[in-house]
């Protein structure tokens, strides 16, 4: 992702510059949508395996089943960037995520990736935008769909929010990670996301938190790795993303079967506190 990306996503939300001509975001009312798209996109071996090394994947041919995340991640911040997008990209939250693998993508492969977003959908807590990533392959066909929802807090809207997705309680799992205070340097590395909130404390801390988050994406990641045995390659997986993980810090990770595949919980060790909500199961 380049600097100059990263930059006008940073700019709106610096007070008085937010405001500028040539820098203040459109409004949210007439907002239709907006798309970008890339082809001829080569999963490249060696980011594969930083992705997977980070995230607890093994080493294999076939891509780990969120990594085309990381295909589309630059089209929706430069979407969230652009002027016409009505809410700035820092302090638009992740609260959800859900991914259809159609089938198993290889490494090699060459792909076309599309993002698009449409109008603002009404939340509880303000206004969410379904971010659509397709990946086709080279004759078209869809291999892997993504739908990634935001939140901009406090924009209200006309009509019933949906209601927050809910998913069978797993409670605490006997699976614990120790998750490093650089854990956020380093799968910005891979993933290109390099949102301050996650990089350190003192940037951290300047958005509002005690010190880094981990990534969303990251969590969902890690938890689909300690499942990947028990799926196919075609599959879905869903997840809400509940509380914030304030690294360094310990995670549990706790499953369940259910009648279609697993239900999965990633929670601090005493349960307390709900880090992430997920299922997963074959497609």
């Amino acid at each position: 992702m380049g600097v100059a990306t990263l930059v006008r996503a940073a700019l709106p939300s610096v007070p008085g510059i937010g405001s500028l001509p040539g820098v203040r975001k459109a409004p949210l009312e007439g907002f239709t949508g907006l798309r970008r798209t890339r082809e001829g996109v080569v999963v490249e071996r060696a980011h594969v395996d930083a992705y997977a090394a980070v995230c607890g994947f093994p080493r294999k041919d076939a891509v780990p089943l969120p990594y085309p995340h990381l295909l589309g991640f630059d089209l929706q911040l430069a979407i969230l960037a652009d002027r016409a997008f009505p809410a700035p990209a820092i302090g638009t939250v992740h609260i959800d995520n859900s991914v259809r693998a159609r089938r198993a993508i290889r490494v090699g492969e060459r792909l076309d990736v599309e993002v698009s977003v449409g109008a603002a959908l009404p939340h509880r807590k303000g206004a969410a935008f379904a971010f659509t990533t397709t990946v086709r392959d080279a004759d078209g066909a869809v291999a892997w769909e993504e739908v990634s929802t935001y939140l901009a807090r406090g924009r209200s809207l006309p009509g019933d929010p949906a209601p927050d997705t809910a998913y069978p309680e797993v409670g605490v799992g006997p699976l614990t990670w120790a998750l490093p205070g650089d854990l956020g340097r380093r799968y910005a590395a891979v993933s290109g996301d390099r949102n301050p909130i996650h990089l350190h404390p003192l940037s951290a801390r300047a958005l509002g938190f005690p010190r880094q988050i981990a990534h969303g994406m990251w969590t969902m990641a890690r938890c689909v790795a300690a499942l990947e045995n028990r799926l196919p390659a075609a599959a879905r997986v869903d997840v809400s993303f509940r509380r914030p993980v304030l690294l360094p810090a310990t995670v549990a990770l706790g499953t369940r079967r259910t009648d279609d595949g697993w239900a999965f919980a990633l929670t601090s060790p005493d349960g307390a506190s709900t880090h992430l909500a997920g299922a997963a199961s074959p497609l």
